[in-house]
């Protein structure tokens, strides 16, 4: 019968029984058991609701799928990352609706709008990718690890002291179902900018921490050094005309 995280945590008798599971599957030697996996999990033990919905037919196949997520998930964070471009074709009525309203738009404007759209939308998409990164590496020296692959639920990083964060790169960017399993979990919540205002809230950081390191300069640093390093990051499709604009320009 298949076991889950749920029932792996109902027959252990204490954290340290519940993580020895996960030590032995990570006995292979490029499997270490780090101190990241270790207050990942004690956060999954300690909180159940949050342990992700994964089965196996065994405890050590569960473990190992579980490192698999969190370790293919690192391996291809945004820094590393070859995105794809978007999957599906614009719907013509839109420049249809843009038109009817600009009527002075000539075909070529139209088709610069859809690409420029569509650029967009593949920016937006590694937007929060990139607040995740660079949060991971700036918070990893206050007991922060980030949980990559989704390794609990509704978290985005377990500190050592067992508090856990959910970060948003704007107010307006959660969903209902991610705010209602916040309720009645120890869940802190942060997000980096205030739709609404405009305001950026890193000083939530820096007074916490006493440092002024966390900054939406040194953000958009990090998103410049990210992007210069790894082209791929940002998918741009073959065919969109301001690719050769930027060529012609530079």
């Amino acid at each position: 019968m298949p076991v889950n995280f749920d029932t792996i945590i109902s027959t252990s008798s204490s954290d340290e029984n519940f993580l020895q599971i996960f030590r032995d599957a990570f006995s292979k030697p490029d499997q270490l058991f780090l101190e990241a996996h270790r207050t990942i999990l004690t956060a999954c033990y300690r909180n159940p609701g949050l342990s992700p919905s994964l089965k196996a037919n065994t405890p050590e196949l569960l473990a190992e799928s579980w490192l698999k997520r969190y370790s293919n998930s690192y391996k291809n964070r945004i820094s590393r990352r070859i995105s794809q471009p978007p999957r599906t074709v614009a719907d013509p009525i839109v420049n249809t609706i843009i038109n009817a309203r600009l009527t002075g738009l000539k075909a070529e404007h139209l088709e610069q709008i859809k690409y420029a759209h569509r650029l967009s939308m593949s920016a937006e998409n590694i937007q929060g990718l990139l607040l995740e990164e660079f949060l991971a590496d700036q918070l990893a020296d206050y007991g922060w690890y980030c949980c990559w692959g989704e390794s609990i639920r509704h978290v985005d990083f377990c500190n050592v002291d067992g508090s856990l964060l959910q970060v948003k790169s704007r107010s307006n960017s959660e969903n209902s179902s991610s705010s209602r399993v916040r309720i009645n979990q120890p869940i802190e919540k942060w997000y980096r900018v205030d739709a609404k205002t405009g305001f950026y809230r890193w000083s939530h950081f820096n007074e916490k921490y006493d440092t002024d390191r966390f900054s939406e300069e040194n953000f958009v640093s990090f998103v410049q050094q990210v992007l210069c390093g790894n082209l791929d990051a940002l998918a741009i499709e073959m065919n969109n005309p301001w690719q050769d604009l930027s060529n012609s320009s530079n």
